[in-house]
């Protein structure tokens, strides 16, 4: 135990990393509701950490005010003034590194996370690997808090009620009358990416239903100008990419039955909100630990593993195994609409 009052808990990028630590901190707050938490993450996330009782959030504006060495100790100069009793790194990278070592000279208390290198090296080898499944980020995040003297359990989330949505969402969206399926066909990289032409015969089948309306997620000039052909061809089909901002986003993404999502951010977005969330993996595979939150393995739609059993070859997709460049192409649209339709009865 311990008689920490204020924790200082870190986690800078990348969005879907920054969602894994939600439902972790959720439940953080709820085991023990005397905690304040302060969290340190980039501006736009603000809004993922609204919602949770005794959290506050502070902007750390990485590219400017708080660049380089002196940057973060102006940093945590800012920060010192909160009084904060210790250190979470979630992160462990050279920035959050120097900053918790300014608390841990002030003599704060502070646990890191260890992020399991040697074990992920040793599940996306070619030679000798080790295929298990790994600890699970939010297992690993929730590690940390235990190193503080937290007792912990992440195994009965509790999650957020559905969200009241806008007029102004609701002149994108209509009124739900009819099952909502949200559609986030993008990634980091085109290794976790299923070929947009396969997906465009998975929206094609979905919009035959007339009891789905099909919202597809993006984000990017590009991206939106894609989802905008595609919608522009079915009734029950909206673009939702470049017309909301994240709060909106995250109160739409409440409201849905269910989510697919690559590897990527719109997972972790739907998982810590509670949305039944199927994701397509390329490359990657969910035992490296990045599943979303809460999800059933069965949620999981991969590749043929015989014909490629390298899978993973990377932790983050940005490292493509020779002759693996069109392992999505093993997935055929039907699997995919299948398993949608299973998830929404």
């Amino acid at each position: 135990m311990n008689n920490f009052k204020h924790l200082l808990v870190i986690r800078l990028s990348a969005m879907g990393d920054v969602a894994m630590t939600v439902p972790v901190l959720r439940a953080l707050v709820d085991q023990h509701p005397n905690v304040k938490i302060t969290v340190l993450s980039k501006p736009f996330l603000k809004p993922l950490f609204k919602d949770i009782k005794n959290v506050n959030f502070v902007a750390a504006d990485v590219t400017n005010k708080h660049k380089g060495f002196f940057g973060i100790y102006k940093l945590y100069k800012e920060l010192k003034l909160l009084n904060i009793d210790a250190v979470a790194d979630l992160h462990n990278v050279l920035r959050s590194i120097v900053l918790r070592t300014f608390f841990k000279i002030s003599f704060k208390k502070v646990a890191f996370i260890n992020k399991g290198r040697s074990e992920k090296r040793a599940l996306t080898q070619t030679k000798n690997k080790v295929f298990k499944q790994l600890k699970t980020t939010h297992q690993r995040y929730a590690d940390v808090f235990r190193s503080l003297g937290f007792q912990l359990d992440i195994s009965n989330p509790v999650f957020p009620e559905k969200k009241q949505l806008s007029k102004e969402l609701l002149k994108i969206t209509g009124t739900k009358s009819e099952k909502w399926v949200g559609i986030a066909p993008f990634a980091q990289y085109n290794s976790k990416m299923y070929p947009i032409d396969l997906m465009k015969k998975v929206i094609a089948e979905l919009s035959k239903n007339s009891n789905l309306k099909i919202l597809l997620f993006g984000g990017g000039k590009k991206e939106v100008e894609i989802l905008d052909a595609i919608a522009t061809k079915y009734t029950n089909t909206i673009n939702i990419a470049g017309k909301i901002k994240l709060q909106q986003e995250l109160n739409l993404i409440s409201n849905l039955d269910c989510m697919l999502s690559m590897d990527s951010g719109n997972a972790h977005f739907a998982a810590m909100l509670g949305i039944n969330t199927i994701t397509i993996w390329g490359i990657t595979h969910p035992f490296t630990g990045f599943a979303p939150f809460n999800q059933p393995f069965e949620n999981a739609i991969l590749p043929d593993l015989k014909k490629y059993p390298n899978i993973p070859c990377s932790i983050y997709g940005n490292k493509v195994c020779e002759g693996y460049e069109d392992v999505m192409l093993s997935i055929p649209p039907e699997k995919v609409t299948t398993k949608i339709l299973e998830a929404i009865k």
